[in-house]
């Protein structure tokens, strides 16, 4: 006899939880391209607009969470600004008016730069997870390696730091506008000065495309529930035939199994019903049941070869997940099923199995009888 059962899922409602997605979603690339300010020993004493020169970067990047990811990028193209010492100059004196006798030239070289950032994105992280909003602005900091392509070549390690704001075109296309920050030692220019540290700020708009996965799940919870008439039904049946069988009474009463001897077989004969308990989230079968396992294959075979059996798989309600009751429950009906045709030889024609998840008490309000598989001839429960 099968139970109806009633399946419930019910979404998450809490807006800051999500499920973990695996590694290989979630990424994403961009590109975009802007100008850089930059600002060297000389360069305040150039124009502003002087002072601007063309950027490019392109990053990829993966997402751990709505809130926290990771991303590793090359930007540059080139750095203009003045110099005093001659390094990178193009030759073209700037200004007419000498600063203490030494004349300004203006500078121009190529770089690169090579970072990897920490994202953090304020708007999930404050407000939640929303897979339709528009805007996102995520801060981020980082480390890279800044390169001057031109003579004096100078490598130096860069500290960044910045801000990424993206605006939702589609599910998988971000426009965004990137700010950033870097800082390097003063010598990257190829002329030391008063300055400590030298560096530039960028600002580029661009286009970020998100890889599928590209969002977050919302966590599930999945709740069964059983017909009550029918699963008392056969609860009622099962106790009238541990009544009616003084050593399976034994066996229920004491949580563990008893050894059967001296049973005359005939033929038209019942295997008795047998229960088999199992540890709290094991579904090994013990030396003790298989003993009993064997007389009660030794009966099966030597009786009907007409009659079938069910084994039937239980888990305890009171512990677990309902998913880790399921596997449960039917890896136990495995068990009993194996050792039987195994090891013991009855026709697997005999046998059928059944698995029911977690139940609540089925005997003397004792959960430890709840994990367990039931083996029982079909014939006496068929209505």
């Amino acid at each position: 006899m099968d139970l109806k059962r009633d399946t419930v899922i019910t979404v998450s409602s809490d807006r800051y939880a999500v499920q973990t997605n695996k590694f290989w979603d979630n990424w994403y690339i961009g590109a975009g391209g802007g100008a850089l300010i930059f600002f060297g020993d000389h360069n305040k004493q150039q124009k502003f607009g002087e002072r601007l020169s063309p950027n490019f970067n392109f990053y990829l990047g993966k997402s751990f969470s709505p809130g926290v990811g990771i991303r590793a990028g090359i930007s540059g193209f080139k750095i203009v600004g003045l110099t005093q010492n001659g390094s990178h100059s193009t030759g073209e004196q700037y200004g007419e008016i000498p600063w203490e006798g030494f004349w300004l030239y203006k500078q121009e070289f190529n770089f690169y730069h090579i970072h990897a950032d920490a994202m953090f994105n304020v708007t999930n992280l404050v407000a939640g997870f929303d897979e339709d909003r528009f805007y996102h602005v995520s801060p981020y900091l980082g480390l890279g390696w800044m390169v001057s392509r031109d003579e004096p070549i100078e490598r130096e390690v860069s500290a960044n730091i910045g801000v990424l704001n993206s605006f939702k075109l589609s599910k998988g296309l971000d426009l965004t506008l990137d700010v950033r920050g870097s800082m390097v030692n003063d010598r990257f220019d190829g002329e030391l000065g008063g300055r400590r540290n030298e560096g530039f700020m960028a600002a580029s708009i661009g286009l970020q495309y998100k890889f599928n996965k590209r969002n977050w799940s919302k966590p599930i919870t999945t709740t069964i529930t059983y017909d009550d008439a029918e699963f008392l039904k056969i609860l009622d049946q099962i106790k009238k035939l541990a009544d009616d069988n003084e050593s399976l009474r034994e066996q229920l009463a004491k949580a563990r199994d008893t050894t059967i001897t001296n049973i005359e077989v005939k033929k038209n004969m019942l295997a008795a019903p047998i229960l088999v308990t199992f540890p709290i989230n094991k579904s090994t079968v013990s030396n003790e049941a298989r003993v009993n396992l064997g007389f009660f294959a030794k009966l099966i075979k030597e009786t009907s070869p007409d009659i079938t059996y069910s084994i039937t798989g239980y888990a305890d309600e009171g512990t677990g997940t309902p998913t880790i009751n399921e596997r449960l429950s039917r890896e136990r009906a495995d068990a009993i099923y194996d050792v039987l045709v195994k090891e013991f030889d009855v026709n697997p024609k005999q046998l059928k199995k059944h698995h029911k998840g977690g139940v609540a008490n089925m005997y003397y309000n004792d959960p430890r009888l709840s994990r367990a598989v039931i083996t029982i001839a079909d014939i006496l429960i068929n209505e």
